[in-house]
């Protein structure tokens, strides 16, 4: 008997112990953020003296004017947004490659690339990002490792090879016939067009790209004017929308923005040349706007430098300032807009740059805010899980100091992030 019960009495200690060692555990997971302020960005309000609960990767609740426990990660003087969300990027290209210099990078270079990108695209608060456009398949290669744990860097939604026609702005223009080179997404005709989208989800894209339109870093061809034609694009989007995929159009010129939305893209990558009746389309068929106003300056003062041509500067010195016009008409008629940078073009880690041109050219600074936030979430097919601070999403967060209701310019200024829960920049500490 009295061994019976002494065996009870070390089953329950054991037992015990394991719960207590269960219950540590779970603390370990639960982590709590104060800061000044937090913006709501799906309802504009700002919330003061917040406190958030991360229980693992999610957020369990947000609180206004709590008492931060002991041990939380207390950020004074900070203002808490959600994860920050960058629409276009080609996180495989460099500021410096640009031209003729592209033709001695690899595939496999440019993954490389791709790892450090990343990462420095993480420390500035993108934690979500979409890849436009990378020969190889190499931005597919990076989101898994990414997914993986491999190298640290945002959640990507990858497009794989742009999609294009003969000659066009994502074929390769660079080299004589001799070479016989050519864009690995070019594609002439709908039912080609048909394969290419079919090989780039084989090879694991999530969404596609392709190029409506003539652009400005390509040779011998003239953003104001249309390569794919309307059926070809269609062809694309009935295919990659059979699937729950998005489909993005680069286009510049007028008619190729125009043929996009009707075709039924998901969204128009730089709309520079829009008009009353392309606004009034991209309104009546919920088409998203990303336009890239803040490149021009870094093609017009450091493009030379690293290696953009000629033809690519004259170019931008007739769109950069259109597309900025386009930008207010485009805000003014209250189209849906995201945030997109185009980075690659300039260095990535200073994608935030945008936001202040943003605001310059006729958004508020909340207006900006939540087109790299909750509007982007929206167009991924998201916004339950990522885009705003709130319970039951992925604790996506990150703060800058000051109040950017006040300065957009603090966007710049990122000094904690935490993607999916986990933290990965705090007080300027390496990671």
């Amino acid at each position: 008997m009295y061994r019976k019960t002494n065996n009870r009495k070390s089953l329950m200690a054991i037992l015990v112990g394991v719960g207590s060692a269960i219950l540590a555990q779970a603390s370990v997971a639960v982590t709590y953020i104060s800061a000044d302020r937090l913006i709501d960005v799906e309802t504009g309000k700002v919330i003061e003296s917040p406190l958030v609960t991360v229980d693992g990767n999610r957020i369990v609740s947000v609180e206004a004017d709590v008492p931060a426990p002991e041990g939380a990660l207390a950020l004074a003087g900070m203002t808490l947004v959600p994860g920050l969300m960058d629409m276009h990027v080609h996180l495989t290209g460099s500021s410096d490659q640009h031209g003729y210099r592209r033709l001695a990078v690899t595939s496999e270079r440019a993954a490389i690339t791709g790892v450090k990108s990343a990462r420095a695209s993480l420390k500035a608060g993108f934690t979500t990002m979409r890849n436009l456009g990378a020969s190889g398949y190499a931005d597919i290669a990076l989101r898994d490792a990414i997914n993986d744990g491999d190298v640290p860097g945002p959640r990507l939604f990858v497009s794989g090879p742009a999609i294009g026609i003969t000659g066009g702005h994502c074929d390769n223009n660079l080299l004589t016939h001799e070479y016989e080179a050519r864009g690995q997404g070019v594609a002439d005709g709908p039912w080609a067009v048909r394969a290419k989208v079919r090989e780039n989800f084989k090879y694991g894209a999530d969404l596609i790209k392709m190029c409506a339109t003539g652009g400005v870093m390509s040779r011998n061809t003239e953003p104001g004017v249309q390569q794919l034609a309307e059926e070809e694009m269609r062809a694309a989007v009935v295919e990659a929308h059979r699937r729950g995929a998005i489909v993005a159009a680069h286009a510049h010129g007028t008619e190729g923005i125009k043929a996009a939305i009707r075709a039924g893209v998901d969204s128009i990558e730089h709309a520079s040349f829009l008009d009353r009746e392309a606004i009034r389309l991209a309104k009546k068929n919920d088409t998203v706007l990303s336009m890239d106003i803040y490149v021009t300056e870094y093609i017009l003062s450091e493009g030379e430098k690293a290696g953009i041509m000629p033809e690519s500067l004259e170019k931008e010195r007739k769109v950069g300032g259109r597309q900025r016009e386009s930008f207010r008409a485009a805000v003014d008629a209250g189209v849906k807009m995201v945030f997109g940078s185009d980075a690659s073009i300039y260095p990535h880690g200073q994608n935030a740059r945008q936001f202040s041109r943003m605001v310059e050219f006729g958004m508020t600074p909340l207006q900006a805010l939540q087109a790299a936030t909750i509007n982007s979430a929206r167009l991924l097919g998201q916004d339950t899980r990522l885009g705003s601070i709130r319970a039951g999403k992925l604790a996506d967060i990150v703060a800058v100091p000051g109040n950017l209701l006040e300065d957009i310019s603090v966007m710049e200024r990122v000094s904690f992030v935490m993607k999916d829960g986990q933290v990965f920049r705090n007080d300027n500490r390496d990671f």
